[in-house]
């Protein structure tokens, strides 16, 4: 049927396709028939005026054409397309897609506005499988049931990639573009804005793109929290699904409320967006869920790279499970916190330990429900985060528990707050007051919500109360402020209280007038959270997670600040010489021990693996935190290493640290309160994950586990003197404002040593630089330089440079002091203030100037002029590869190392013992790592390598040895097109065979011993 539809021969009644096109719905497994179960598959449905739609399923407008690909029939069907689907739109008041097709080319339109927006598009070939285009199809018209959720099928029907969000994400978008100035819309923006400023530092993006996915992805997790109770939630209104109506009637608290994203059912058009996504979530049978599956959806909707620019990885399903399971001992009675919990991945397993134990243990659902709640919570500043959640905090819990008439009520515990409380300082704690700014006021006095910390203490009279308060506010008639005296009473609030409640009720009902309010008491109950469970008797017994690993060079300045203060008074700052190497995640752990974590509880976090043996992460391992407030000892009890599982579930190695909190010191020489350094011993995992959905169950057979031992880097025992004569190259990215290829100047040239030239573009370019395009022009030929990369260094050898447009002459650049004078060559300064206009206009969080970039840590300034003889190393990769550089005009990439020798021997000495396998070997523990040790940097010189010594007989033989493997690796013939990491494999292969590698693997040992 499909070869049939796909052939688009001459001839081809258009009424026959229309006949394949339905017959091939209808037995394609798509819930499709003409039964009551089913949903018909109409032809030529009526729509009025005489106008009949070709095939009509459900909620979706199918034209068919016999051939597509004259753009003028293609035209015209699309108009007559849209005629169709913007009165059935008008009609049944939900949103309608239409989709165009010859049996080879479809393609699914969306109705944005007035316009028909083409969304997604399928070519069906001869050897397409059906099985392809009725995925599509599917995604198109969401008719499937009871489709099981497993994290295959949510990131196949669900992901960016889906022709299911593409419509949803269409759809929503051109919404939020129509009413993105209505001050309500605004508002939720700005909040949004402002915590996740904060959450992440300056990887976040303000951009209209990821306001729309968020919401398009708490407004589904909403619409599951639904589902998995098993809500007919086609039949629900739209407001009442996003505002958790239902869960409230249900006594389920805290599921589904309002919140940042449910502006879509505020404006028009809003209401039948929710419906037909409701339409579609509903496909899934979410009773059966046995994964965080909410995590899969969230990463299969943002981008790789927004998620990685945020620093945003979930940790794996199976890790969770496991830490969970060796932290949490005793469930029923330990109280379990995540203080970053994502999207919910070890809430989930720690909620199934937890009633897994209960059922054991034979205690009644209503007893056990009631508990959890106290036994397990999480807490994160994403709001999306919290969202995704809380949702599979009630998956985890399960439909059947949910459903008994034996529970009672249940309050899910999972909070939006900020779990470090650094910004409290100037922010949210003032005297003893919870302070919320809103933005309003006057110029110099910002109207404030201020509640007093002991209205915190009992945290559900709170959330009642600022509930309330926020409903009192909106049914009010306009311009009446009504009584809050039986409230006061019903709560039973203190008179001391009475009257700041009521300036904070007199602020809302403002809010309300001015459209600025509907999210006031979700952004106050949320944030006090974190300072209730910091109070002494609330505090937990395990805190497990996975902190955030936002990198210091990532934090706006003000984070920075903060964070450098903090650190240094815990004594976790390394200086500022290694400030970009340092990460949120220690000061996270130790901020989230000294406020939630009860004395001699455990905790476990995933952390970067750095923090296992790197020195700037010393002050962490040795466990004693200082505060002036309370001072914090932590007995550390072991560690996971798991930088060598394949593949890589971080961008960086990660490891697991395991500990528990001392109880606070008494007096002097008081006994088992002093901090216990993170062991030297760690249990070493090896071995492939086989899929990264798998459970511990699975993994388990798949990696090994043995006790190692941890190598140390020390960083006074810096031992070679040649540590301070390399330097790392110039910055000279991003590559398509500097590199260049020469271009044919024409029959009648350039003149005056001019030269054109165009950007020489790579494969590895990354956003958005690689979707820019090329930078050509003319400039002078003295200001195209050789460079030399990592990629252009061999063992012993150097691949041919390439060129690039620097504007240096003589000893200095043209840039700063005496020597800014760029407009003496006019070329040249067309062709740099081109790049800087470029540079500004694309760099993200950057704040240098493309000069200041250029001259980063002044790797420029340092090499001009070039001198006769450098060696040079590549600053990352598995094996180190050095060669002696005598051409005094290269420039030298900060992807190499470099430093000067004063003569050719001393050149080879050093190459001799940078090439060797014994070095490498000798090195790798101490280099640091992001996926594998790979990052070379100055590693190699807190090794004993001594200064040539002409006199020594172990220096001059070591000398001849790489002079003579420089001449065997000279004489190759390499085929340099190929990619340098295999002509190294090549000339490493080569070495290993020479007569000469086992002798200089001797003299090398002998060296460093």
């Amino acid at each position: 049927m499909l070869a049939r539809m796909v052939d688009r021969k001459a001839g081809r009644a258009e009424a026959v396709l229309q006949a394949d096109v339905r017959q091939f719905l209808l037995e394609g497994g798509l819930n499709l028939g003409e039964d009551d179960l089913t949903v018909e598959v109409d032809l030529e449905a009526q729509v009025g005026d005489g106008r009949r739609i070709d095939v009509e399923v459900g909620f979706t407008a199918i034209e068919t054409k016999r051939d597509l690909r004259s753009t003028s029939v293609l035209r015209e069907a699309e108009r007559q397309l849209h005629g169709y689907v913007r009165t059935r739109s008008e009609q049944v008041g939900q949103r309608y897609v239409g989709v165009l097709t010859d049996g080879a080319d479809w393609r699914a339109y969306n109705l944005a506005g007035e316009k028909m927006v083409l969304v997604s598009r399928f070519e069906a070939k001869q050897r397409t499988r059906p099985a392809e285009l009725l995925t599509w199809l599917e995604g198109v018209l969401a008719t499937a049931v009871g489709v099981k959720p497993t994290p295959l099928t949510i990131e196949a029907r669900l992901g960016a990639g889906s022709v299911s969000h593409k419509l949803d994400f269409a759809t929503l978008a051109a919404l939020y573009e129509e009413h993105k100035d209505l001050p309500t819309v605004k508002l939720k923006r700005e909040l949004w804005a402002r915590l996740l400023r904060s959450a992440l530092g300056a990887q976040f993006e303000d951009i209209d793109e990821l306001f729309v996915e968020h919401t398009l992805l708490v407004n589904s997790a909403e619409i599951i929290a639904h589902l998995v109770l098993g809500f007919d939630v086609k039949t629900i209104q739209p407001s009442t699904l996003l505002l958790g109506q239902l869960f409230d009637r249900a006594q389920i608290l805290g599921a589904v409320e309002n919140d940042f994203f449910d502006w879509v059912i505020e404006v028009p058009g809003g209401e039948s967006f929710v419906r037909t996504l409701a339409r579609r979530l509903a496909r899934f049978d979410w009773a059966s869920v046995e994964h965080d599956v909410l995590k899969v959806l969230y990463e299969s909707v943002i981008a790789p790279e927004t998620r990685k620019k945020q620093g945003e990885y979930y940790t794996p399903d199976w890790l969770a499970e496991k830490i969970v399971a060796d932290t949490v001992t005793a469930p029923l009675r330990q109280r379990v916190l995540d203080p970053s919990c994502g999207s919910g991945t070890f809430l989930f397993h720690a909620v199934r330990r937890y009633l897994e134990a209960a059922e054991n243990a034979g205690r009644p659902l209503r007893e056990a429900l009631d508990e959890l709640t106290d036994h397990v919570a999480g807490i994160d500043l994403h709001p999306v985060a919290v969202s995704l959640a809380r949702v599979t905090y009630l998956l985890a819990i399960g439909r059947d528990r949910l459903v008994s008439e034996e529970r009672g009520s249940i309050r899910v515990p999972v909070y939006l707050g900020d779990s470090i409380q650094w910004q409290q300082r100037t922010d949210l704690l003032d005297h003893g007051h919870l302070v919320i700014r809103t933005g309003t006021g006057g110029q110099f006095f910002e109207d404030e919500l201020r509640f007093s910390e002991d209205l915190l203490k009992d945290a559900g009279r709170f959330d009642r109360l600022v509930n309330e308060l926020a409903d009192k506010a909106v049914s009010r008639s306009p311009s009446s402020r009504p009584s809050l005296a039986s409230l006061f009473n019903r709560l039973a609030i203190a008179e001391e209280h009475r009257g700041e409640i009521t300036a904070n009720f007199e602020l809302l009902c403002r809010l309300v007038d001015q459209g600025r309010n509907h999210i006031w008491s979700y952004y106050v109950r949320n944030l006090a959270r974190p300072m209730w469970l910091s109070r002494m008797e609330n505090r937990v017994d395990v805190l497990v997670g996975n902190p955030p690993w936002l990198s210091y060079r990532h934090m706006p300045e003000d984070m920075q600040d903060l964070f450098k203060d903090m650190s240094q008074a815990r004594g976790l700052w390394r200086g500022d010489e290694v400030a970009t190497h340092q990460d949120l995640s220690g000061l996270f752990i130790a901020r989230a021990v000294q406020q939630y974590l009860a004395e001699g509880g455990k905790f476990a976090f995933v952390v970067p693996n750095p923090v296992l043996d790197r020195p700037y992460w010393s002050g962490f391992r040795a466990g004693d935190y200082p505060d002036p407030n309370e001072p914090v000892r932590v007995a550390f009890t072991g560690s996971w290493d798991l930088r060598r599982l394949r593949p890589h579930f971080f961008p960086r190695g990660s490891g697991v640290i395991f500990g528990r909190r001392m109880t606070a010191r008494v007096g002097s020489g008081s006994v088992g309160n002093d901090p216990v350094p993170l062991p030297k011993t760690t249990e070493r995992w090896t071995g492939r994950i086989a899929t990264a959905f798998a459970d511990w169950f699975h993994v388990r057979q798949w990696i090994t586990r043995q006790d190692s031992e941890l190598q140390y880097v020390r960083e006074d025992l810096i031992s070679s003197p040649y540590r301070a004569r390399f330097w790392q190259g110039a910055t000279i990215v991003p590559r398509v404002l500097f590199f260049v290829e020469e271009q044919q100047a024409g029959p009648l040239g350039l003149g005056g040593g001019r030269v054109s030239v165009r950007s020489e573009r790579s494969s590895t370019e990354k956003a958005p630089w690689k979707s820019l395009p090329d930078q050509d022009g003319v400039v002078e030929k003295q200001f195209v330089r050789p460079v030399l990369l990592g990629e252009s260094v061999l063992p012993y050898r150097l691949l041919s440079p390439r060129k690039a447009v620097l504007p240096i002459e003589g000893n200095a650049t043209l840039l700063h002091g005496e020597h800014a004078n760029i407009d003496r060559y006019p070329d040249l300064a067309k062709w740099w203030r081109q790049a800087e206009a470029t540079w500004t206009e694309h760099r993200s969080s950057e704040r240098l100037t493309l000069a200041e970039r250029l001259e980063f840590h002044r790797g420029m300034s340092m090499q001009l002029p070039g001198t006769p003889l450098r060696v040079v190393y590549g600053k990352a990769g598995m094996h180190v590869s050095a060669a002696l550089v005598d051409t005094q005009n290269a420039v030298i990439d900060h992807t190499l190392y470099w430093g000067t020798v004063a003569t050719r021997e001393e050149g080879m000495y050093l190459c001799a013992i940078l090439n060797t396998p014994a070095l490498t070997e000798v090195v790798r523990p101490l280099m640091s790592y992001g996926k594998d040790e790979r990052h070379i940097d100055k590693a190699v010189w807190q090794l004993p390598i001594p200064q040539y010594d002409p006199h020594e007989d172990s220096h001059r033989r070591l000398a001849e040895l790489g002079a003579a493997e420089a001449e065997r690796v000279a004489a190759l013939d390499l085929d340099e097109s190929k990619n340098f990491v295999k002509l190294r494999q090549v000339v490493r292969s080569v070495l290993a065979d020479s007569p000469h590698a086992e002798e200089l693997d001797q003299l090398v040992r002998l060296l460093l011993e």
